[in-house]
């Protein structure tokens, strides 16, 4: 007699949103308490009674900041959607599609992120100029007193004072936000969208909303939304993870090695976020030609899908 074994229905995709939230909440949990023990084999339980000062970036403790960074990385974000998967009885290599990818389209990935940065530039410098109404200015001071925290504390996780440090930011800034928030994001939240919605284009463009407000920055709110809507493109064009993975890394990688550039020459660190300033049709170009790739990638990778 043969046996089949019956193939696992898929739980319902709001069910799927549920248990990402779920396990983002254990994860966040869990990962923070083991990264307050490895803290204190680092620094001494006393470390505890000086709290706040860690979460203000005190450079006295950057090393307890980075350990709650990378623990909080890995179990918001890495660990929830791979136990999502595992809770649906599949492997995250075929749930999330970890498809092998093209080299001619990591390629291409690789140009539309360098292409894109003047646009990107472009939208970040108006974004930064947003001024809200009289009656909100409570809001809107909040939200610069917010920005100028999340500041700081960037400045201090980017600073340098060994070349060890430099592959520490790059796994820590880099590295896991680049695989941890495009699974949780792309893989899991977009993915679980589009099959509730049934349209691409607006679990995209939610998925975008939620990634860009989830940082907590108004002021760079624009442009990470659309760095998020353009890695749910990849994605959903390709239907394999690894392009956005790629593309993650490579601006947060870009933000790292300029700090470190920066640092190299002596440059201030909290100027980073200067814009480099390109005329008017070199922000037209690079949209003009960052369309027109997407485009190509778009073209390619669906040949390349059909191609099996």
């Amino acid at each position: 007699m043969n046996f089949v074994t019956p193939i696992r229905k898929e739980s319902h995709p709001l069910l799927q949103i549920f248990l990402l939230c779920l396990y983002w909440a254990a994860g966040a949990v869990i990962c923070t308490v083991l990264g307050f023990i490895v803290i204190a084999m680092v620094y001494g339980t006393s470390v505890f009674g000086e709290f706040g000062m860690i979460l203000n970036g005190d450079p006295k403790f950057i090393t307890a900041l980075k350990i709650i960074q990378i623990f909080s990385s890995t179990g918001m974000f890495i660990l929830p959607p791979i136990v999502l998967a595992y809770t649906e009885g599949r492997k995250p290599s075929t749930f999330y599609g970890f498809n092998k990818p093209s080299f001619l389209l990591l390629i291409l990935v690789f140009i539309i992120m360098i292409v894109s940065m003047p646009v990107m530039e472009w939208t970040a410098v108006l974004n930064q100029k947003m001024v809200l109404p009289e009656f909100l200015k409570g809001l809107e001071n909040w939200m610069k007193m917010k920005e100028q925290q999340a500041m700081k504390m960037t400045i201090q996780l980017i600073t340098v004072r060994s070349n060890w440090d430099f592959v520490v930011n790059l796994i820590m800034i880099a590295a896991l936000p680049a695989i941890g928030e495009e699974l949780f994001f792309r893989a899991g939240l977009q993915g679980s969208l589009q099959k509730m919605l049934g349209n691409h284009h607006v679990a995209i463009w939610s998925t975008a909303i939620i990634f860009s407000a989830i940082h907590v920055q108004f002021y760079g709110f624009v442009p990470r939304m659309l760095l998020g809507a353009g890695f749910g493109y990849l994605y959903y064009y390709s239907g394999s993870i690894w392009y956005a993975i790629l593309a993650h890394f490579i601006n947060n990688a870009y933000a790292v090695c300029a700090a470190f550039y920066m640092q190299k020459h002596h440059m201030p660190l909290d100027k980073a976020d200067q814009p480099i300033g390109f005329p008017w049709y070199g922000y037209l170009i690079s949209a003009i030609i960052t369309i027109a790739l997407f485009k190509f990638f778009k073209d390619s990778a669906t040949r390349e899908r059909k191609l099996g």
